[in-house]
């Protein structure tokens, strides 16, 4: 029987191409993919863009739309609201679709939506996400943002969890990185990965309540999300009988 797999890796280390279509999942806590699960979430429409002119461009075809993000922590011109998951939960306009932009996470998301399999994930739906690869996939790249050239201890923590569901269910790593990265973070509380420089970013700039937000909703969703040409939907993960 063949042995199903999983990886971990950072993009801000170069994405390689990977053979036999495994499914690649994007992951940046802080704070893109927790704010595009927390949209479609809210059964908002969810948009991602590379770069700024890809953004004003999607928002200008779409009715009404809500420009969100940011572009080396600042919020461009034209924009209504950063890239902040706690504000936007805290909007009513939910039928307004959203379109993020931010430095690092939405161009993974965008890298990776030509992939048939290619999914984002956060700490909200961390066990959804498990579940959903576990039962569809044979293998799983969990690709962390990366921040600034690092592979920021947010985005380790959350990959390594998944992986470590994974190899719960039988998946074995496929490298001594990622067992090294699932030993570290097995088991840790939610709040370990506040060392962080995202952290300290967020603390400096007066965004702690994204911080909140994010160890506050852990495991709250209870579905996987999908990206294709640079939309979010959501897939339901069966209930176990």
């Amino acid at each position: 029987m063949k042995k199903k797999t999983v990886s971990i890796c950072c993009f801000t280390d170069g994405l390689r191409e990977y053979a036999n279509g495994p499914a690649l999942v994007a992951i940046d806590v802080i704070r893109a993919t927790t704010t595009v699960v927390t949209a479609v979430a809210m059964g908002r429409e969810c948009h991602v863009a590379p770069t700024l002119e890809a953004a004003i461009e999607t928002a200008a075809r779409l009715p009404n739309a809500l420009l969100a993000g940011e572009l080396g922590g600042d919020m461009p011109a034209g924009f209504e609201m950063t890239n902040s998951p706690a504000h936007l939960a805290s909007r009513s306009d939910n039928t307004r679709p959203l379109v993020l932009l931010s430095s690092t996470g939405t161009r993974l998301m965008h890298e990776i939506r030509d992939s048939d399999s290619a999914y984002v994930a956060c700490l909200r739906n961390c066990r959804a996400s498990i579940d959903y690869l576990a039962d569809n996939h044979d293998a799983v790249v969990l690709i962390g943002a990366g921040t600034r050239g690092e592979f920021r201890e947010e985005d380790q923590m959350c990959c390594a969890w998944i992986a470590d569901g994974l190899i719960k269910a039988g998946f074995v790593p496929d490298d001594l990185t990622t067992l090294s990265l699932v030993e570290r973070w097995r088991g840790c509380p939610h709040d370990a990965f506040i060392v962080s420089r995202s952290v300290e970013y967020l603390r400096r700039s007066g965004q702690l309540r994204d911080l909140e937000f994010i160890l506050n909703h852990v495991n709250d969703i209870d579905f996987a999300c999908k990206v294709s040409a640079n939309q979010v939907a959501s897939l339901t993960v069966p209930a176990e009988v």
